[in-house]
């Protein structure tokens, strides 16, 4: 029996050797060393954790609208979690200052005017602009339809609904002779406007005149960039040194920002949907109106030649040198310092 037991063992062997042939007749335990490992299956690499997201959060400049399409489409498309980011949406508001959020702290990245973006650092408030998400301003002044108004000189001897202390009213104050307007408090409501037919009231092309024709009234707008005076009207920002010490970061945003104001071109119809879910004291029509309206001031201007987001040096400055003439600066100061377009997708 002994003997048997040991040729069944010496036959195993043969047969275990011949098997590993083409190995130098190294034994298995060598062979499964010197063999590169398998890859992983299917199965394993479903089960293996997903990577880590960087959590952010982004401050809007009002409560959601289509001009934040490009927020919404990266949120809901995915966009954002594709370049690494687990974003929150806060919504503005009245009572909501994006760059305060955002410099005490609290935001790593807000939505705000250029105009804003500058009168904060005359503050001490250093903040840089990293993208334009509408190229122009869509801010005019309405008027209903029959009055005669062709220049900003026709304001006067009029009623002008107007916010306190915005700063285009303050360049054209000091551009025209608007010393016979009766300025009354803008309150976002337009039962005074429409009651007073000769009156006019500031607005957006993008929103009242949508608002108006569904009440039966024909108005007509002057857009407050043809006086010249036309910043850079929502732009995404970080503090300066948020930027100094996340430049990665910041550029893997801004690449998501980008990509997901690029998707809402051809994908606004359903992320419409999304911004209503959000802001429902807003109607779908109203959103898919401010949707067409701003097409121009988004993908139209410097953003059709050199792509979404762009910005050039000469605007900027011109805003500067605007804000400075009108007293609201201490001191001017380099382009350089407030914004930069080297994140930009193509730069």
């Amino acid at each position: 029996m002994k003997l048997g037991g040991l040729a069944l063992t010496v036959l195993l062997m043969a047969v275990i050797t011949a098997c590993g042939g083409g190995n130098g007749g190294n034994s298995p335990a060598a062979t499964a060393s010197e063999e590169p490992s398998a890859a992983p299956t299917a199965a394993a690499e479903a089960s293996a954790p997903p990577a880590e997201l960087k959590k952010a959060k982004i401050v809007l400049n009002w409560f959601p609208k289509a001009q934040h399409g490009g927020v919404y489409a990266a949120k809901e498309q995915g966009i954002f979690e594709q370049n690494g980011f687990d974003v929150t949406v806060e919504p503005g508001g009245p009572q909501v200052s994006a760059v305060q959020i955002v410099a005490s702290g609290n935001a790593e990245f807000g939505l705000a005017h250029a105009d804003q973006i500058v009168i904060a650092k005359n503050q001490g408030i250093d903040l840089v602009v990293v993208a334009a998400a509408l190229q122009g301003s869509p801010q005019a002044f309405m008027f209903q339809e029959d009055v005669a108004i062709d220049g900003f000189e026709d304001l006067n001897g009029r009623t002008v609904f107007i916010q306190p202390g915005i700063t285009y009213w303050d360049y054209l104050k000091k551009q025209y002779d608007l010393s016979g307007v009766k300025e009354m408090t803008y309150t976002g409501q337009h039962v005074n406007f429409l009651a007073d037919p000769e009156s006019v009231t500031q607005s957006f092309v993008t929103s009242e005149p949508f608002f108006m024709e569904k009440e039966g009234v024909k108005v007509k707008t002057l857009l407050v960039s043809e006086s010249g005076y036309n910043p850079y009207n929502v732009v995404l920002f970080v503090t300066k040194d948020y930027l100094d010490n996340n430049r990665d970061t910041v550029a893997g945003f801004v690449k998501a920002f980008s990509e997901g104001w690029m998707s809402y071109k051809d994908t606004s119809a359903e992320v419409n949907k999304a911004i209503f879910e959000a802001n429902p004291n807003i109607a779908l029509d109203a959103i898919g109106f401010e949707d067409e309206a701003q097409r121009e001031f988004v993908y139209g201007g410097d953003a059709a030649e050199h792509g979404f987001g762009y910005m050039t040096e000469e605007r900027w400055s011109t805003l500067i040198d605007q804000l400075a003439e009108l007293g609201l600066l201490k001191e001017k100061f380099a382009t350089s310092e407030i914004f930069t377009t080297e994140f930009l997708p193509g730069q």
